[in-house]
């Protein structure tokens, strides 16, 4: 009878038959075909008709600057999206580079492309599972799947092992039977690259305000064409007049100050140690109402912890860290001093117990920066009893000394481990595991094992995982595991993050909801949510199960349940990503956090998916948008300040892009009404649009926080970036500014001047208007009296070379002649700087009286809304 395996010419056949065993990439977008697609945009097309416009019309100046910023435009955009397009490219990490089969009769290692269903595969503690195998034959085979999962802790296998999970313990040896996109990883990489991203909250708002301004231009210079045509103007000068409110009302350098605003944002995010992968995602977190969060390895730390011990006699301690680090003081239940081991043997003999019924290894070495470096190796359990020898300072290198007789390694059958070793002379056995189990081994009255029993029930209630240990002279060489002395209990749980209770709390105050989803049991998920306040009992939680049931009825039942909860255990991959998608469907702005496989499909799906920097997965980092280099939730609610900071500097460059562009269309709008030569050429607007106004846009993008970011409610999905307010302040000062112009040059015509020289004031006036506008566009409600003057230095420098730029061009041959601009006298200047300062009392004083009218009733409603 043949052997297990294959031979290698079996093998070479099915590899072409099934292909190599790796993970289908996305299909990528070239970079011609990505910058084709930047020309897909409402601005864009009135520019380009503006661009064939002055083609026709021979002003080739004028089509070269606007050529020149399409192409910029074009270039940034491109650049952006080419640089994001990773998506499910790192799963194929997740299958190790060799594997050790049984091929023509013999074990051999090798490459995990070339595994193919049929491959016998020999398995042993450390390797990383590189397909989906039926296992054969097991020896205290324990897998850890959280990556996969989200089960925080390492699973007994005997059925089935699937690829890109880790052996924590013991041997296995198994048949092949799915490689590449058949494995359950490549099952979840198909849901990654299923459908699309949700649409960033920003792009959302852009497209919807580029919309709006394209068609109310285009009906704006369809009316004012037809005016003067009627009146029997030149078709030229018609046409120069259309090109010219085309871009007077376009903010062309809007696209350019955007990603200024969002690399600025990105740069002070990684200072909070928040990684930003996609551009758009730095402004998506600050719009998030909804953070749907994985538990392992993101609220928790994916490391079981001894959290309290219950002995024999009574006695409670809390044990305080958490993960593998070794600092953490041991107290008694009420007392505030750190117990000694010395002073309490009975302690001392339970963590004794613990390290030497262990197979794990642990150990810290002191580097010269005075960091611990951690080796760590073995079961999460035993890790846990290691790191609680640390903290109870046990001499583990002398523990480990004791010479071992005897393993009983674990077996899922047997519920304990155990190791006999020769201690001063004696062959003594200690022994963990389950409860029950350790009861039948120990010599206990019926009173004590009530007693263990009300205990265990105690702490499992409250989401502890609960071991027992006892320990003893071995008498009987044949039957060691008989008459021990029962030492106590531990309850050991994966907990929360230090930082992750605060900054959940936060998250509230920012009136965001938080959700919990994970694929651990229901009891272990309400012990988590209590402390976190998402839940107060188990019908706060619901599971997959419950889920599915609900999906089965209707997709309005299943929206509605998710809707009214907060916590989700047992749940799927898939599972989690239709949460995502049900969420969003509701008007929900949905970040999602993960760090495993399986929290992919639901990173990429999200508005924002946030993945975990040092313990993620591959795939998850790069199916995310956001990276946390230090794992912490609570850097997401630093990400979220960021974010409303550069949310709130994009509105202040677009109230300043597009208030100046009002106040220039309605210049023109003024002249041809009361048939006024054209006031401004095409060329001298593109200066002040992208020249000069477009040094102060790119220093605007550089505001600091104003402070209570944290307290302001999220953004509702349906608001458009023109709110009430910003309409208000354009309104009021675009006909200010636009009002002014016309008078001025109105004025210079009727006084005898020239055309040239009138458009030559009227521009300098223009340029002014642009600098005064630029401090109050520093803030929406605050008075520019009450901020500090160099909270944002490169404002001032930005309005200093603004003003230095356009007065050096006019002395300048050659683009003094371009622009048709020439100096002016110091007497001019300063008139004309009076006449523009007008419009920071305009603006205070709205500003004034918005705040009057409008902040009891914002204040007011931020109180009711956070008592709902």
């Amino acid at each position: 009878m043949a052997g297990p395996g294959l031979s290698s010419q079996a093998a070479a056949e099915r590899l072409e038959q099934y292909g190599p065993n790796c993970l289908p990439k996305p299909a990528r977008l070239s970079f011609i075909r990505l910058f084709i697609l930047q020309f897909k945009s409402a601005f864009i097309y009135v520019l380009l008709a503006a661009f064939i416009a002055c083609l026709l019309l021979g002003q080739f100046l004028n089509a070269i600057f606007i050529f020149a910023v399409l192409m910029l435009n074009a270039i940034i955009g491109t650049v952006q999206e080419y640089s994001a397009q990773q998506a499910a490219d790192a799963l194929s990490k997740m299958v190790p580079s060799q594997t050790k089969v049984i091929r023509d009769g013999h074990p051999k290692l090798v490459d995990s492309l070339s595994l193919v269903p049929g491959d016998y595969i020999l398995l042993t503690n450390g390797d990383r599972i590189g397909a989906d195998i039926k296992i054969e034959k097991h020896n205290q085979f324990k897998v850890d799947e959280s990556a996969l999962t989200g089960e925080s802790l390492a699973v007994n296998k005997t059925d089935l092992a699937f690829a890109g999970t880790l052996v924590t313990h013991g041997r296995a040896e198994g048949e092949v039977i799915a490689t590449g996109a058949r494995t359950q990883i490549g099952q979840i990489a198909a849901l990654v690259r299923q459908g699309g991203s949700a649409k960033p909250p920003l792009m959302q708002r852009i497209e919807r305000f580029t919309l709006i301004i394209a068609i109310a231009t285009l009906i704006i210079i369809a009316l004012i064409f037809g005016l003067t045509l009627l009146r029997g103007a030149d078709l030229s000068q018609v046409f120069l007049l259309g090109v010219a409110l085309a871009v007077s009302a376009i903010p062309e350098g809007l696209p350019a100050a955007i990603t200024v605003a969002l690399a600025i944002g990105m740069k002070r995010m990684s200072q909070a140690n928040v990684i930003v992968r996609k551009l758009v995602a730095v402004e998506s977190l600050g719009s998030c109402t909804y953070i749907a969060s994985d538990k392992t390895g993101t609220l928790t730390v994916n490391e079981m912890t001894i959290s309290q011990i219950s002995l024999l006699s009574g006695e409670r301690y809390h044990v305080a860290g958490t993960g593998l680090t070794p600092t953490g003081l041991v107290h008694k239940h009420g007392h505030g001093v750190p117990v000694s081991t010395a002073r309490d043997p009975e302690l001392y003999r339970l963590a004794l117990t613990g390290v030497l019924a262990n197979e794990a290894h642990l150990s810290f070495e002191a580097e010269q920066s005075h960091a611990d470096q951690m080796h760590a190796d073995g079961d999460g359990v035993d890790l846990a009893f290691l790191t609680l020898g640390y903290k109870l300072n046990l001499e583990m290198d002398r523990t480990k000394q004791a010479p071992q007789e005897q393993l009983f390694a674990y077996e899922s059958e047997n519920q304990f481990s155990a190791s006999i070793n020769r201690i001063e002379g004696r062959s003594v056995i200690s022994v963990k595991g389950a409860v029950e189990k350790l009861l039948t081994m120990c010599q206990l009255n019926a009173q004590q094992t009530q007693a263990v029993l009300d205990e265990t029930h105690w702490l499992a209630r409250h989401g502890y995982r609960v071991l027992a240990l006892a320990s003893g002279e071995v008498g009987d060489p044949h039957h060691p595991l008989q008459g021990l002395e029962f030492l106590g209990l531990v309850a050991m749980s994966d907990p929360l993050r230090e930082d992750a209770i605060d900054a959940v709390a936060l998250c509230q105050q920012a009136q965001i909801k938080v959700a919990m989803i994970t694929g651990d049991h229901p009891i272990t998920a309400l012990a988590l949510a209590r402390q976190l306040k998402l839940a107060d009992d188990q019908e706060g939680v619901i599971t997959g199960d419950q889920l599915i049931q609900a999906q089965q009825q209707s997709l309005a039942e299943f929206d509605s349940l998710i809707a009214s909860h907060r916590v989700f255990a047992r749940v799927q991959p898939r599972q989690k990503m239709e949460i995502t998608e049900s969420l969003i469907r509701q008007g929900e702005f949905v970040a999602m956090t993960g760090d495993g496989v399986n929290d992919a499909p639901a990173l990429k799906h999200a508005h924002v998916g946030i993945a975990m920097g040092r313990k993620g997965t591959d795939v998850a980092r790069e199916s995310a948008d956001l990276v946390l280099t230090d794992d912490r939730f609570s850097s997401i609610v630093k990400g979220i300040i960021e974010g409303r900071i550069v949310y709130n500097n994009i509105r202040k460059v677009i109230y300043l892009l597009i208030s100046t562009g009002a106040a220039e269309l309605l210049l023109f709008i003024l002249s041809v009404l009361f048939a006024q030569p054209i006031p401004l050429f095409p060329l001298q607007i593109l200066w002040l649009n992208l020249v000069t106004n477009g040094v102060q846009d790119v220093a605007l993008a550089f505001e600091p926080g104003e402070g209570h970011e944290i307290d302001q409610p999220p953004r509702k999905p349906s608001e458009p970036i023109f709110d009430r307010l910003m309409l208000e302040r354009l309104i009021v000062s675009a006909l200010w500014m636009g009002m002014m112009a016309f008078g001025l040059f109105s004025l210079l015509l009727a006084m005898g001047n020239s055309e040239n020289d009138a458009r030559n004031l009227t521009l300098m006036l223009m340029v002014l208007f642009e600098n005064v506008h630029a401090l109050n566009s520093r803030s929406e409600r605050n008075s520019l009296l009450r901020m500090p003057v160099l909270s944002n230095p490169l404002l001032l420098f930005g309005i200093v070379l603004a003003q230095g730029i356009h007065i050096g061009a006019s002395y300048t041959p050659g683009l003094s002649e371009v622009l048709g601009i020439s100096p002016i006298g110091v007497g001019q200047w300063l008139m004309l700087l009076s006449a523009a300062s007008t419009l920071l009392f305009i603006d205070e004083y709205h500003k004034r009286l918005w705040r009057q009218q409008h902040s009891p009733k914002v204040r007011q409603a931020t109180a009711d809304r956070q008592l709902e």
